[in-house]
């Protein structure tokens, strides 16, 4: 019986670790903090997908900086991002490791130290 109820809050300890990863840069770093100190499958999971879509959204924001066509590229860029960051809470609050489309599983080898 206690075996079963650790096993549970693991579970809610990683799916609150994923959830709160997506939050912003500041949830990024809880997220990172309240992994390590005890370390989930799914938290992990998230957190590199999270790492990945700050990553690239920072270096897609220069985008907007491009004379011209700057600034209608940079609010695709923007709501490209959104749409990926919803589709990864809703993949934290299912407790589901699913990649964001096309660049997911490249964020989980290239943050695999995570």
């Amino acid at each position: 019986m206690d075996k079963s109820r650790s096993n549970l809050g693991e579970a809610d300890q990683g799916k609150t670790v994923a959830i709160v990863s997506y939050l912003t840069i500041i949830g990024l770093v809880a997220a990172l903090v309240m992994n390590n100190s005890n370390p989930t499958s799914l938290g992990r999971f998230h957190i590199r997908q999270s790492i990945g879509i700050t990553a690239a959204a920072l270096f897609l924001g220069c985008v907007s900086f491009i004379p011209g066509i700057g600034e209608i590229l940079g609010k695709v860029v923007g709501i490209i991002v959104l749409f990926v960051v919803v589709l990864g809470i809703l993949g934290a609050v299912n407790k589901q490791e699913k990649g964001i489309p096309v660049v997911g599983p490249l964020f989980q080898k290239w943050f695999s130290m995570i």
